[in-house]
């Protein structure tokens, strides 16, 4: 969730995080930063939470994946399942980010297992741009699970 405090700044899940953007219309790949190996990462929360400057609640991880509890759970299971490798948005992926598109998604299907949701059901969101509602510039899958979802969403 993002909370807008003026043009420039914003508070991320409610409160307990804040950064500074210049365009929010810009995607973090656009930004110059490095981690600690020297391999170009982008300066998001999921770079963060990458690297372990964040504490999540981690469900399941590969070197590929990531897959932790969301820090504002939209319902009673709310898992996020990133790339460790960045890539902006959905928008942004190329046919090369296929094996790694299709990889997520079966983490997606191991995360489900995991979490005991396979056999109730489950949905799995990707939301792409700001008016698709995507927070951070970071592709990742919404898991939600562990009630009846409504539909239409949004």
């Amino acid at each position: 969730e993002i909370v807008p405090t003026g043009k420039l700044r914003f508070k991320l899940f409610g409160g307990k995080y804040s950064a500074a953007i210049k365009n929010p219309l810009t995607f973090p790949s656009q930004l110059s930063t490095t981690n600690k190996t020297k391999i170009p990462m982008p300066e998001t929360i999921f770079s963060k939470i990458i690297r372990k400057e964040i504490s999540v609640k981690i469900v399941y991880e590969d070197d590929l994946s990531l897959a932790f509890h969301d820090l504002n759970p939209q319902a009673p299971i709310h898992v996020l399942v990133i790339p460790k490798r960045q890539i902006d948005s959905l928008d942004h992926a190329v046919a090369d980010d296929a094996n790694l598109l299709g990889h997520l998604q079966i983490v997606v299907q191991k995360v489900a297992r995991i979490l005991n949701v396979h056999e109730s059901g489950y949905r799995v969101v990707m939301n792409c741009g700001r008016d698709g509602g995507q927070s951070v510039g970071h592709l990742h899958y919404h898991l939600l699970g562990g009630r009846t979802l409504a539909w239409p969403p949004g």
